[in-house]
């Protein structure tokens, strides 16, 4: 029961920093498209939820105690993210936050960029329950076709 458990709890934890971990590990434990794609999406939902209300007080500590120096603004990658922001919006940054994003990342682009509490966390809802549930499907039925995971696929 314990190693249920953990098992569970690593896809779910795993699934708060990098979706694609949610589903992989799924298919190593044999679980279900919908135990795997649930767990998944609770993972990133959780990061979501955690960076949007405490985002402002982790940046402040986070600063504080590093006291970095101030960097470029404007980079390359920063630029992408205005462009993504100013042409799609939460939506845009919500559905590619799993593909492009981390989930931490894309909540941090969306909260950077002003976007509305309640906006982000239905657009990310949408995303997540796709790409969650996608990506289940996909590793479970293709993830032979995918030899940089290294799984052996199938059914």
């Amino acid at each position: 029961m314990v190693t249920e458990i953990l098992k569970y709890l690593s896809i779910y934890l795993g699934s708060m920093l990098k979706i694609m971990v949610g589903p992989v590990l799924g298919l190593t434990y044999d679980y279900n498209i919908f135990i795997t794609g649930t767990l998944t999406a609770l993972g990133m939902m959780t990061s979501v939820y955690l960076i949007t209300f405490f985002g402002a007080n982790i940046r402040h500590y986070s600063q504080a105690i590093l006291n970095r120096k101030r960097k470029n603004i404007f980079s390359k990658k920063t630029r992408q993210y205005v462009r993504i922001w100013q042409k799609y919006g939460v939506p845009g940054i919500a559905f590619l936050t799993p593909v492009l994003f981390m989930p931490i990342g894309g909540a941090i682009i969306a909260n950077a960029f002003g976007g509305k509490k309640a906006d982000i966390f239905k657009y990310m809802w949408i995303s997540s329950l796709f790409w969650s549930y996608f990506l289940a499907w996909l590793v479970r039925f293709a993830g032979d076709l995918l030899p940089f995971l290294g799984l052996t696929g199938g059914v």
